[in-house]
This record gives C-alpha cells, sequence and structure tokens, in this order.
C-alpha cells in the first residue's frame, strides 16, 4: 500500500456505528415521541437492552466513553435507583409479548456494581420485559474491579460472553495511557468466567496507541492469543482531545503517524488470521464456529454502537445516562449528564433529549453503509428490489464512484458494487462518499486507519 492513498484515504471520518451519525440528532425527538415509538413494538418485535453504567475507578487517558471517575459507591447506588426507574418506565411503553434476545452492559465499568445490586438490576429487567430462553447476555469488564462475589452474580444473572479491554501490556504504553493491567489478570478474569460456564470471551486490541511500535503491539497480540478468546476487537485508538479532555493528558509527539497505525494495524490482523481468526469487517476477528462469523457468512452482519454484532433484533433499547437506542423509527439519545438523566428518570421515568427520525433517504443510506462496512461489498440490483426508486439515486453515486476509481479501491462487475482488498482497509472513508449529512460540518471525527 503505498502511502500517497494511505494519505488520501485515512482522512477523518465517522466509524458509522449508525447512519445518521449522533452529531446528527437533534432535540426535536423527545421522551413523548419515544414513548409513542416504544408503543408501536408489537408482540412479534424482538429487542436487545443496552445498559450504560457511566463510572469507573480509575480513568484512561485514551477512553472516549461517557465516563466519570469515582472512587465512592455511593454515586453509582444512587443511580441506580434511577435506572431502575427509566427500566420500569421504559417496560410499561413496551408490549410484553415482545421478546428480549440479547442484553449488554457498557460503561464505564460494568463490574464496579455490587453483585447484590447487579442481581437487582437484571431482577428489575425481567420485571419490565419478557425474555427468551436463550437471551444472550454480555457484559464489559475490569479486571480490577473482579472478585468471587462479583463473578458468582455475573454467573447467576445468566453472562454469556465476557468482553475485556486489555488495549496493550507493553508498562510503558500502559503508564502513558493511565491503564496498568497485567497479562497475569486477565488471564485469571478469562480462566474464571470460563469457569463458571460463559461460552464466549471477547478481548479488545487497540494500536495507534502512543509509544506503541510494532515490536510491542505484535507481543500484545501473542499474549492475546494465548488466551484463546472467541473473538478480539483490533480497534484505531481515535485521538479526539477536543471531545474527550483527559486524552490531553496523552502526549501527541508519542503517538504514531497515520503511515505507522497502518502498518501496525495490517500486522496485528495478519497474526490473528494466520492464528485462525476470521476476520469480520474492518476492526474484529472471530474463531470460525463463532455467531459473528457465522453472521458473516449468512449475510446477518449487523453494526450498532457496540461495533459489529450478530444481534438481529427489531429494536435497541437504550437504558442509562447517554445511551442510544434505535428503533423502527429512529435513534433516540439519552440525557449524558448523569445527575440530570437521575432527575428525569426520577421525575419523568423516560430520558430521550434528542435523536432524529429516519427519512426514506437515511433508510436506503444507512443500508448501503451498513453493508459496506460489513460485507464490503452492495448488491445493487438488491438494492433497487429492497427500496423501489428510493435507490435510485445512490445506485446512480455507486456506479459513478466505481467509473471514476483510479486507485483500484473497488469494482464493478455483475451488478455488485465491491470493494477490493486495497478498498477494504478505507471502508469507513468508501461509505462516508454515500453520507449526505457529512458535509454540513458538524461534528470531528478521528481518522479512518
Amino acid at each position: 500500500m503505498t502511502a500517497h492513498l494511505i494519505r488520501k484515504y485515512a482522512a477523518a471520518v465517522p466509524r458509522y456505528t449508525s447512519y445518521p451519525t449522533a452529531p446528527h440528532f437533534h432535540e426535536g425527538i423527545d421522551s413523548a415521541i419515544y414513548a409513542s415509538w416504544l408503543r408501536q413494538l408489537g408482540p412479534d418485535h424482538s429487542l436487545s437492552l443496552y445498559l450504560h453504567i457511566p463510572y469507573c475507578d480509575r480513568l484512561c487517558w485514551f477512553c472516549a466513553c461517557h465516563t466519570k471517575h469515582t472512587l465512592k459507591y455511593e454515586p453509582i447506588a444512587t443511580y441506580l435507583k434511577s435506572l431502575h426507574l427509566e427500566i420500569e418506565k421504559v417496560g410499561r411503553h413496551v408490549s410484553r409479548d415482545a421478546k428480549v434476545t440479547a442484553v449488554h452492559f457498557g460503561g464505564g465499568s460494568p463490574t464496579m456494581v455490587k453483585p447484590e445490586d447487579m442481581i437487582a438490576l437484571m431482577r428489575c429487567l425481567h420485571a419490565a420485559f419478557s425474555f427468551s430462553p436463550d437471551v444472550e447476555i454480555s457484559v464489559e469488564m475490569d479486571p480490577n474491579d473482579l472478585d468471587a462475589g462479583r463473578y458468582d452474580a455475573l454467573a447467576a444473572i445468566g453472562m454469556t460472553r465476557a468482553s475485556l479491554g486489555v488495549q496493550d501490556f507493553d508498562p510503558k504504553v500502559q503508564k502513558t495511557i493511565n491503564r496498568i493491567q497485567s497479562f497475569e489478570q486477565t488471564k485469571s478474569v478469562v480462566d474464571a468466567v470460563r469457569g463458571r460456564g460463559v461460552h464466549s470471551v471477547n478481548c479488545d486490541i487497540l494500536y495507534g496507541l502512543p509509544y506503541q511500535t510494532l515490536e510491542t503491539l505484535k507481543d500484545t497480540v501473542r499474549q492475546i492469543i494465548s488466551l484463546d478468546p472467541d473473538r478480539i476487537a483490533l480497534f484505531g485508538y481515535a485521538h479526539v482531545p477536543w471531545m474527550k479532555k483527559h486524552q490531553t493528558m496523552i502526549p501527541e509527539k508519542a503517538l504514531p503517524d497515520v503511515s505507522e497505525r497502518y502498518r501496525q494495524m495490517t500486522m496485528a490482523a495478519d497474526m490473528l488470521v494466520s492464528s485462525g481468526y476470521q476476520a469480520i469487517g474492518i476492526d474484529h476477528f472471530a474463531k470460525p464456529g463463532d455467531t459473528l462469523a457465522l453472521a458473516m457468512k449468512g449475510g446477518a452482519l449487523k453494526r450498532n454502537f457496540q461495533g459489529y454484532t450478530d444481534d438481529g433484533a427489531d429494536a435497541l433499547i437504550g437504558l442509562g445516562a447517554s445511551s442510544i437506542g434505535k428503533l423502527p423509527q429512529g435513534y433516540v439519545q439519552n440525557m449524558p449528564a448523569t445527575g440530570e438523566y437521575e432527575r428525569m428518570a426520577d421525575r419523568e421515568g423516560l430520558c430521550v433529549v434528542r435523536g432524529i427520525e429516519l427519512s426514506p433517504e437515511d433508510r436506503v443510506r444507512a443500508f448501503v453503509i451498513e453493508r459496506i462496512m460489513c460485507d464490503f461489498a452492495l448488491d445493487l440490483t438488491a438494492l433497487a428490489t429492497l427500496y423501489g426508486p428510493a435507490a435510485a439515486v445512490v445506485i446512480a453515486e455507486a456506479r459513478q464512484f466505481a467509473e471514476g476509481d483510479r486507485d483500484g479501491l473497488v469494482q464493478l462487475e455483475g451488478g455488485v458494487f465491491q470493494l477490493t482488498e486495497a478498498g477494504k482497509p478505507f471502508a469507513r472513508s468508501i461509505a462516508a462518499t454515500f453520507d449526505t449529512y457529512l458535509s454540513n460540518g458538524r461534528g470531528r471525527h478521528s481518522v479512518a486507519v
């Protein structure tokens, strides 16, 4: 890959975990509209729940999540009371015949929640919603929070997938990003959750971190592979200090440039594939028998705010401060500020403050961008069949892109717009050409490699 292509196509663009992306949500979508959308979820709809715990007992400098630091449990206990109220109120608007097929606890650090409070939280969910017998329950875990009681509580709530943020095992990198976590700690978590029957383990790795080199990253990848996780996410560090002020603690001069990031990405990806993992989209890897790999093979791979997923639920309901949900009508987001979220939950129950209703054109472009991000391909004939005349403009744009491509990133054969091997690393940039919101200047984004 030439330096010219990297410079040309590694511009800052969205990660496309939604379309339209979050900077384009607006205050015209409020809790009243959200309530009406919830009431339209009928008995035949399947549901996915995301619960956000916006607290950490240490703040990692690299993190771009909505979270805050606390060494006390009182703020978490107060927050959980409000979360219970929101769950109860949302549940009243949804048909009890609609089945929950997936639950994801994210943060922050959900594993900061005390064992008895985690069990009470799951009990609250079961009281508000009907669960499918084979529901998948995933939890983001911080090894520094865990003890026997918490492991047992997670087993008691039926956790099926554990997700561990590793980032990098190199001591210098860890110190610089304020994420001290040894390989031995991480291995102990993997062993503990597997010992309690968890069938799937995911590990996150970051490239593009300060002081990270090809050799240090190679050591980290080797150690991760030795843990034999079922899935691995290989994310590029998103340096967005204008949005997350704590990232100013990271020395920018220690960050690798875009060419070095590309080398780190491709080296780590090659190591994972050589070890038997199947590449999923732009940044995930899974064992061939994993449900994520099977979803990709069957054309059912999806993308949401947690990244690539095999979650095919009709609606994603976000619960907690800053949580984003997606319903058939569009996207909604809860109040991000924790204190104000608690006041809204205590007063009204529903906490949505912005969102966006999908237009017919949004739906076409969302489908196109998701397929490019998931399949690296777009069947133009199928697109026309699915959306009719509404797809005509986008199909013309795809043909125009392919005809004007002088860099060998895409090819158009048999009515299929297909990214080449040279084009796949730049899927975000290619997807961005179909984003009609991007030109209005809202939002700043991380580099595409």
